[in-house]
């Protein structure tokens, strides 16, 4: 059972839910039962203030705030908060006469964003309270969302919370609570350039301005896994083999798991860009294949060898395409599948525990990512586990991205994971390379401060956490260490080139942790 205690509360909310719990006690409105009643609000029609089975409070007298409506995710109506005034509402139901043990809490919600705190929780369990916030949701779409408790004392209480401005809304429907815990078991980020960082003079502080190797400032805020890339003759002697074997002994040594990232090129490897290394250049097909396993093989038995076995491996970054191109490009299914399962198989003569990935950008793209997979599995690629890349300002939705997440989960039978995911704490720069992130990429209940990117993060999470049936394995942010260091720039043949990324690392200009990086402590 995984820890999930969220976001400090004002005094404000607290007076309320303090006030809350002591009714609690005592409910109104409901009677006590040991399974949720009416849980998708099908009972009472439009328009009812406090629903069958349930009950309000709220400390300001706005109960009116929460009502059913027409428009349910399933079924006919829904529960809204909302109101044209400034409100703070509750909805929950107690149940009593529960079996002790795990239980986690399903729900389809939707909202507007932009309130003080909009949050399902789970309390009076017997084990701390326990929350998932509400994600704003583009073009009302429904998004589910889940959280997990201890039951200790054969009751607990489900409760929809809204602290909100005058207009703001949100939307729940077809709860359900059910035997069982879910969690993320990787909480990572990507580390690639943190050595690099470090040679060049790079700091990196606690929140309180205390410095500290920044590998540790990130495990002491919950990250447990380290993703590293290779390339296979780097320009600038990072991104080796040596490099990778460097921060994996590091990693280990602090309790964190190893996933390899093999781009398979001397250099960036992404759907644009999936150039041979130049030693390469001239293989053919047969010494292509034994090049990849040859490579793969080499790096991850160097691993083990010095006794940190690679965790996860991924067999190409950003494979839509294909790699190595032309050769191993998806017009060339036969021969992109034969370079696949090299590297795959490498992997496993290594260590039959490390887990085989493949991953690919646009985790909202639910046709590509089908039709990619289709063909591996069509072919009898190996691998274990599936990761895609999401960037909310690039890629769109978190619905769409739960719905792919869910559709290769399910199709497959495989866990997911998202690979790649930032956002930005800020727009402004710092140095002279224009950022990727700029105001135009701002998204709906995502400011670009600290607090807008520690929520991206948050429902970034949340969304990976529901995927049925346990298959949601984790999260993984893109270079949260890479701040403006000078000579740790885009290119690595270039020393003088700048870093577009530093305002979506997790360490501010002030080279302290940011706020985002606590989420890792709560998933």
């Amino acid at each position: 059972m995984h820890q999930r205690t969220r976001h400090l509360l004002s005094s404000g909310t607290a007076t309320a839910l303090l006030a809350s719990s002591a009714l609690l006690s005592l409910p109104t409105g409901a009677s006590a039962a040991s399974s949720l009643t009416n849980s998708g609000f099908e009972q009472d029609g439009s328009g009812t203030a406090t629903p069958a089975g349930w009950s309000t409070y709220s400390a300001t007298g706005q109960n009116a705030a929460s009502y059913t409506e027409t428009g349910g995710h399933s079924g006919s109506y829904r529960l809204t908060h909302w109101s044209g005034s400034a409100y703070k509402v509750e909805t929950y139901q107690y149940l009593s006469g529960l079996a002790n043990g795990n239980y986690t809490l399903t729900a389809w919600v939707r909202s507007s964003g932009g309130q003080k705190s909009a949050y399902l929780a789970l309390r009076s369990c017997g084990s701390p309270e326990q929350r998932t916030d509400l994600p704003p949701t583009a073009n009302f779409a429904w998004i589910r969302i889940v959280a997990s408790i201890a039951v200790t004392n054969n009751q607990c209480t489900i409760s929809i919370n809204s602290d909100a401005n005058a207009g703001d809304w949100l939307n729940v429907d077809d709860l359900t609570l059910t035997p069982g815990s879910t969690g993320l078991a990787v909480k990572g980020g990507d580390l690639s350039s943190l050595k690099k960082s470090e040679d060049k003079g790079g700091i990196y502080r606690f929140a309180s301005g205390t410095p500290c190797d920044a590998m540790t400032i990130l495990r002491s805020n919950g990250m447990n896994y380290v993703r590293l890339k290779v390339w296979v003759n780097s320009a600038d002697g990072y991104n080796t083999k040596a490099q990778v074997l460097a921060i994996a002994k590091r990693a280990k040594a602090l309790g964190m798991g190893i996933l390899v990232d093999f781009h398979y090129s001397d250099h960036w490897a992404h759907p644009g860009q999936q150039d041979k290394p130049a030693a390469w250049a001239a293989y053919t097909p047969a010494q292509l294949r034994t090049a990849v396993y040859d490579h793969t093989y080499d790096v991850l038995n160097a691993l083990k060898t010095q006794g940190t076995t690679a965790d996860m491996v991924q067999i190409g970054n950003e494979i839509n395409g294909g790699i190595l191109l032309p050769d191993g490009s998806t017009s060339n299914w036969t021969a992109l599948a034969a370079l696949l399962e090299q590297g795959a198989d490498a992997a496993k003569a290594v260590s039959g525990s490390t887990k085989v990935a493949l991953h690919l950008a646009n985790g909202t793209d639910l046709a590509g990512t089908r039709g990619f997979l289709d063909q591996a599995v069509a072919r009898g690629v190996p691998f274990d586990l599936i990761g895609l890349s999401y960037y909310s300002y690039w890629h769109g939705p978190l619905s769409d991205l739960q719905a792919t997440l869910d559709d290769a989960a399910a199709r497959y039978g495989k866990q997911v994971f998202v690979a790649e995911t930032a956002y930005a704490f800020t727009t402004a720069n710092d140095d002279a390379l224009k950022n990727n992130f700029l105001a135009v990429n701002i998204q709906s209940g995502y400011p670009a401060t600290q607090a807008g990117q520690a929520a991206n993060l948050r429902d970034v999470m949340s969304v990976v956490e529901a995927v049925p049936n346990g298959r949601g394995l984790g999260v993984f942010y893109w270079e949260p260490t890479w701040t403006a260091v000078a000579g740790n720039g885009w290119d690595p043949a270039n020393p003088a080139s700048g870093n577009a990324w530093e305002n979506q690392a997790l360490f501010d200009y002030g080279d302290k942790v940011t706020s985002a990086a606590n989420w890792f402590k709560h998933r």
